[in-house]
């Protein structure tokens, strides 16, 4: 039942910002902002997301998911309702604010869904959400771009976004609070596994130490008191052994960047295509993403949910595609590697989060997610310098430079092979 509101949840997230991502450089230019203009919001924007999403992971791991989760959509909501109403560039600016330090309900849906089913499931689990992020995402575009050709049609759509999120924190709000209290959680069993492992216990006894302390105090000292509990824990992630992990995902991160970058260019000045066959092309790609998110559970089943070889595979395949993309002397070689890199990024997205959660063991999945979010953050903000320079020598400079990284990634995998396999087999015996 939880999963399911979960679920539903992530999919109305993704088809109501899809709605309105789409139109907003379209909507601040008819507001006067220059191209630079529009670009510096921009990254204002992608700036907040990267040092919040560490902060609000981390958060919700000291007062528990469900306050932080609604928290994070109302303010959310906010955010998307101030958007609906600006009509100048610097209340564009200042709706773009909630939203860039608080819209990161899908890592705390994540870190949610990881406390509730056990490490053998979770690749499942979590292929399925992507599964239906996805859904939304493929269907968000086509309603926004419906609802832009009416007059208004961008503060309609916006008004739209900001009810969707308030139907979200409405979904948020009936879950059951015995699974997500953090002083009340139960270990969540599902049939057929032993419930959670050690690791998650301590973390559960951890939270209600916490929560506890929280209430017994004052307002302010139960400020403080997060604000410690926090700052902890990213020491504590700072100076673990992941740094190879999230090295892994960071590399991964720009390497299919960069493949997307200059994709629509690319095809045009390679072969001659109209941007809207691109457009066409990468909804095909999205709506695969979809199908390999359900079929992740029959995948994991093959692999003896070792999650270090999954990974290892996919990332391999991921990177001979993108070399198949930048070599490619016909249409259809094209076609052909988007086909097929939908389900490689797909299951490489669900097993680098499994992997930081396995070798994380010690440290709370909240923080965990929301340090991956930042190192992913920190991708989107170097790939675009890095793809224009690219772009200076060939079309298909970015996706060579993908290639790279992703070698460099893969052989970092390689390197530490001993310590995701000493994790994978602890994770097996757990079940």
């Amino acid at each position: 039942f939880v999963r399911v509101k979960l679920f539903l949840t992530s999919f109305q997230d993704l088809f109501g910002v899809s709605m309105v991502v789409p139109l907003m450089n379209l909507h601040i230019k008819s507001l006067g902002a220059s191209h630079t203009v529009a670009g510096i919001i921009g990254s204002l924007y992608g700036v907040m997301q990267l040092f919040s999403s560490t902060f609000v992971g981390c958060w919700s791991d000291i007062v528990g998911r469900r306050y932080s989760l609604l928290a994070c959509i109302l303010l959310s909501a906010l955010g998307y309702f101030l958007l609906g109403t600006s009509t100048t560039v610097f209340l564009f600016a200042i709706s773009r604010v909630p939203v860039g330090i608080f819209k990161h309900t899908l890592s705390i849906s994540k870190a949610l869904l990881s406390d509730l089913v056990s490490e053998r499931d979770r690749p499942l689990v979590m292929g399925r959400f992507n599964a239906a992020s996805s859904v939304g995402f493929i269907l968000g575009p086509v309603v926004g771009g419906y609802l832009a050709e009416f007059e208004g049609g961008f503060y309609q759509t916006s008004f739209i976004c900001a009810s969707i999120f308030l139907l979200n924190g409405g979904l948020v709000w009936m879950l059951p609070w015995s699974e997500e209290n953090p002083g009340n959680r139960v270990p969540y069993q599902d049939k057929g596994t032993n419930g959670f492992s050690a690791k998650s216990n301590n973390d559960l006894h951890m939270k209600s130490a916490t929560s506890r302390a929280v209430t017994n105090s004052s307002f302010f000292q139960s400020s403080w008191i997060q604000v410690a509990a926090v700052l902890k824990k990213i020491k504590g992630i700072a100076c673990s052994n992941l740094w190879d992990v999230f090295l892994v995902r960071f590399l991964m991160s720009v390497a299919i960047l960069l493949y997307y970058s200059n994709f629509t260019l690319a095809l045009e000045e390679r072969f001659g295509v109209k941007p809207l066959f691109a457009g066409y092309l990468m909804s095909y790609s999205s709506a695969l993403g979809v199908l390999a998110g359900c079929l992740l559970g029959p995948i994991t089943r093959l692999y003896g949910h070792n999650t270090y070889r999954l990974l290892l595979h996919s990332s391999s395949f991921t990177c001979l595609l993108i070399l198949l993309y930048a070599s490619a002397v016909s249409l259809w070689m094209v076609v052909l590697s988007s086909t097929f890199l939908a389900f490689s990024t797909t299951i490489g997205r669900t097993c680098i989060i499994d992997l930081e959660l396995t070798v994380g063991g010690n440290e709370a999945s909240g923080t965990l997610l929301g340090v991956g979010q930042s190192v992913t953050s920190v991708g989107r903000i170097i790939a675009p310098l890095l793809s224009g320079i690219a772009q200076e020598f060939s079309p298909c400079g970015p996706p060579s430079l993908a290639v790279g990284l992703a070698l460099v990634a893969i052989g970092i995998m390689n390197a530490n092979k001993q310590k995701y396999c000493s994790h994978g087999s602890v994770k097996l015996k757990n079940q």
